[in-house]
């Protein structure tokens, strides 16, 4: 009984202002997979991105923004500067602002990571693509 009512106290705390409550988060489809929005506030993002096997993001740069990325399932083959490395389970890995970075699903099942992004600015069109495999501008995801 004092476990029941320690949740139903911590689920009435009020949400800090500086936090977008989302309830039940929308999924944006791409044409390597997924992303949805878990969270957001000032300063901070965080995002879960589905990957479909065989399939890879463009190879893009961020001037407002960090990322901090960690696999839940699934292999990540993750390109950042030069540095080219293979990301399993619960593993992770640091993209800083303004680096060319590339995220890619080699397995054959889905690769699912948690996304945090750190910067002043978390806008979609904070985005420059290098190359990418869908023929799509900069401004789209």
């Amino acid at each position: 009984m004092a476990q029941s009512q320690e949740t139903s106290s911590i689920a009435s705390l009020p949400v800090p202002p500086n936090v977008t409550p989302r309830g039940v988060a929308a999924t944006e489809l791409r044409p390597w997979g997924s992303f949805t929005i878990l969270e957001e506030g000032r300063g901070y993002k965080i995002k879960r991105i589905e990957v479909k096997p065989g399939h890879r993001l463009s190879l893009q740069m961020h001037h407002h923004r960090s990322e901090h990325w960690i696999v839940v399932s699934g292999t990540a083959k993750v390109i950042c500067g030069e540095e080219e490395i293979l990301l399993s389970n619960n593993r992770s890995t640091y993209v800083p602002q303004c680096t060319a970075h590339r995220l890619e699903n080699p397995g054959v099942i889905n690769l699912v990571l948690i996304e945090v992004q750190n910067g002043e600015y978390l806008g979609e069109d904070d985005i420059i693509r290098y190359q990418d495999d869908y023929s799509r501008v900069s401004n789209e995801d």
